[in-house]
């Protein structure tokens, strides 16, 4: 099982590689200084569990190591946490540039599909503000916001996965 896990962000490298990740408002709801953290996991929450990995690459399709990934994102009511950091964190990716987060599936909010806000920075490199999206999710269609190219790819229920490709 574990040798499957390793392969999964080699096979998305063909679909990203040399391609910057596009670029997507922050929103209204971004708050600096999140706390370091790779579960966004709330105590006694009742929604769906989610694991999103992936790897931060340069252009030239080489891991970015000790890249900053801050999240955030709406609640299971579809609100965000404006006085304090709950759904929020950010993390550094491993010497591979891999990443692993651990949170739930967010709700939607009129306007909007489900999606995870993220800033991703490359050491002393630009920041890449983008929002990701959930394969075949209904909302999608409804969002004028919404971009196929960041939908998150199923790996299997309750596991997804998005390489980010950074100016490094």
């Amino acid at each position: 099982m574990l040798a499957a896990s390793l392969l999964v962000p080699l096979e998305g490298l063909a679909q990203t590689c040399g391609v910057i990740t596009p670029r997507q408002t922050e929103g209204p709801f971004f708050t600096p200084n999140s706390p370091k953290r790779i579960s966004l996991v709330e105590p006694g929450s009742k929604a769906q569990l989610l694991v999103v990995t992936g790897t931060v690459l340069s252009a030239g399709c080489k891991p970015v190591p000790d890249a900053l990934l801050d999240f955030w994102h709406s609640d299971e009511q579809g609100a965000y946490d404006n006085r304090g950091f709950r759904y929020r964190g950010h993390q550094h990716a491993d010497g591979q540039g891999r990443y692993r987060l651990e949170t739930i599936v967010p709700a939607e909010y009129p306007g909007r599909t489900r999606h995870i806000h993220v800033k991703v920075q490359a050491p002393g490199g630009r920041i890449l503000t983008t929002q990701l999206y959930f394969p075949g999710d209904p909302g999608n269609r409804r969002d004028g916001i919404y971009r196929p190219e960041l939908e998150m790819k199923r790996l299997k229920a309750g596991e997804t996965s998005f390489d980010f490709v950074v100016e490094a």
